[in-house]
């Protein structure tokens, strides 16, 4: 008999889970997904052209998670696979335990069923909780193949909020392709570095058929570049798994799933934030790390800060917006846009909470303890309306804004903004130049 088969997932994972191990496998029947961590992804379909006709001819339901144990009773559910990130494991346990409960299975896929092989040399990079400075990272690794006359082409770790079909493989080369592909301002932060570099990156649904189409871009694909999101794990086989682990977050890379995954299997681990964590701290990473992947090579690194208009900041009161998963279900206190107002002497941190509205005063609600700080979330039209709308509300000298995009260019903002950069700076040796030498030398890449 079939298995009934629940996805319990946050658009990501959760589709990636079924392509690669339900999608025609007619030993299951995937009767639901059901939603969390984003705003407004439930209530849609995973549509029938991306499921299979021949299983699913009316596609598969996407219901909001907190209706989890009556579906899992009217559904007739045997499994419900828990497939998203960047979770405590009080709250996997706790799923488990509502999951179980119910009367069913819960399972945890590992990657040796859901990795897809790739024809091209891959190196992979992952973290240990949102917000350690993969992107950077990943940025880093792309400068110096490039370097070395390497094309390489990245590919994102899936943020499907729109048309699902519409978004099954999508590139993007230009800052114009981001509008073609309306993408939210969480895409676009990590779409628009990569193309402001020169380099091309896919993201979309289904990962196999972006992967193919990687491995033959008109740009041409020496090595393929996997640019992971949350804490997840590949969805593709590395030949080189690079991951980053937080210092500011000591611990979290041995209590977050599937954080710890990432740490277990890595090659290379990146201690970034050096230059602002406590040694203490420092420390106590390197010793969870040791304990756990003795063998991984570690990169000491620090995140330097660039800030365009440093005079508008000193004794100034200041909004600061930064990066929003980063603050949200990555629970940072404080980010890169705090650390450069403290640095440059700002007057005050203004509080935006009193002005919030809409979307972003339901985001405050949710997530308590983000503090005197304003997200930049940004998954709909209606959110970024009412991040514009708080900024105009919000009274303050200058706004400082943090995120890896050029937010005045997707938001109106009536005050003066200081822009704060970041990237990858390697301490010491072993250093990602040599690490990506012997890749490089491996593969027989040199050209």
């Amino acid at each position: 008999m079939k298995k009934n088969v629940i996805i319990i997932g946050a658009a990501g994972r959760d589709f990636h889970n079924f392509n690669t191990y339900y999608r025609g496998n007619a030993n299951y029947n995937v009767v639901a997904f059901t939603a969390a961590q984003i705003p407004d992804i439930d209530g849609r379909k995973y549509p029938k052209e991306l499921a299979g006709e021949e299983l699913y001819p009316e596609g598969i339901p996407i219901y909001a998670e907190s209706d989890l144990p009556k579906l899992i009773a009217e559904l007739k559910v045997d499994e419900c696979v828990f497939s998203y990130s960047d979770v405590p494991y009080t709250r996997v346990m706790g799923m488990s335990a509502i999951v179980n409960a119910a009367g069913a299975n819960f399972v945890l896929l590992g990657h040796a069923d859901t990795m897809v092989k790739s024809t091209k040399p891959v190196i992979a990079v992952g973290a240990t909780r949102t917000g350690c400075g993969k992107s950077q990272t990943s940025r880093r690794i792309i400068e110096i193949l490039m370097e070395k006359g390497l094309k390489v082409v990245a590919v994102r770790h899936p943020m499907p909020y729109g048309d699902l079909n519409a978004q099954k493989v999508q590139r993007f080369a230009t800052v114009e392709d981001l509008k073609k592909h309306k993408c939210t301002i969480e895409e676009m932060e990590e779409y628009e570095p990569h193309v402001v570099r020169g380099n091309v990156i896919y993201a979309g649904v289904d990962y196999e058929a972006i992967l193919r189409a990687a491995e033959v871009d008109p740009s041409g694909c020496d090595v393929v570049l996997w640019d992971g999101g949350n804490n997840d794990f590949p969805f593709y086989k590395p030949d080189l798994m690079i991951g980053v682990a937080d210092p500011l977050r000591p611990g979290a890379e041995v209590s977050y799933y599937p954080g710890e995954v990432v740490a277990r299997i890595s090659d290379v681990i990146v201690i970034n934030k050096i230059d602002s964590a406590s040694l203490d701290n420092i420390n106590a990473v390197r010793a969870n790390l040791a304990k756990i992947n003795p063998t991984a090579i570690v990169v000491d690194g620090a995140s330097p800060l660039t800030v365009d208009k440093p005079e508008l900041i000193r004794g100034k009161r200041v909004l600061v917006v930064e990066d929003g998963p980063t603050l949200t279900h990555g629970e940072m206190k404080i980010g890169a846009g705090v650390v450069a107002a403290l640095k440059f002497g700002a007057g005050e941190l203004v509080d935006p909470r009193p002005y919030t509205v809409g979307k972003l005063s339901e985001t405050f609600r949710i997530y308590p303890n983000i503090g005197t700080l304003l997200p930049a979330m940004g998954y709909g039209e209606e959110q970024v309306k009412d991040l514009e709308k708080t900024i105009e509300n919000t009274p303050c000298d200058a706004v400082v804004i943090a995120t890896p995009i050029d937010l005045s260019r997707i938001v109106k903002i009536n005050k003066p903004t200081v822009k704060v950069g970041y990237d990858l700076q390697e301490i010491g040796s072993p250093n990602l130049t040599g690490i990506l030498d012997e890749f490089v030398k491996k593969h027989n890449l040199v050209k």
